[in-house]
């Protein structure tokens, strides 16, 4: 039997959400953006109106965190809740001390 037959491995969740395409959506103006801000830089524009934008993109990027986070506790938190499963527990904990730096 190996380890992911004797139970010490979580098998792989499939992350598939209510707002994936959102997010992707979301992800791809982000992406998008931060092209325009390079663009802003390789120009030469004025370096106030580049950390005003950079400032929007981080904004965007922090949303679609956000609404990763909501995704995943409405989905695997609350089914590992309801089989007792601790350890995704603890990667939320994990994740969400990482995200809030």
């Amino acid at each position: 039997m190996d380890k992911k037959q004797a139970g010490s491995e979580h098998p792989p969740h499939l992350h598939v959400h209510t707002h994936t395409k959102a997010v992707l959506n979301r992800f791809s103006r982000a992406i998008g953006h931060m092209e325009s801000v390079k663009r802003m830089v390789e120009e030469g524009r004025d370096c106030s109106e580049i950390l005003i934008q950079i400032a929007a993109v981080k904004s965007a990027v922090n949303n679609i965190g956000k609404m990763i986070l909501e995704d995943h506790i409405s989905h695997c938190v609350v089914a590992a809740a309801a089989t007792g499963d601790q350890k995704v527990i603890e990667d939320l904990n994990k994740a969400i001390d990482t995200f809030v730096r």
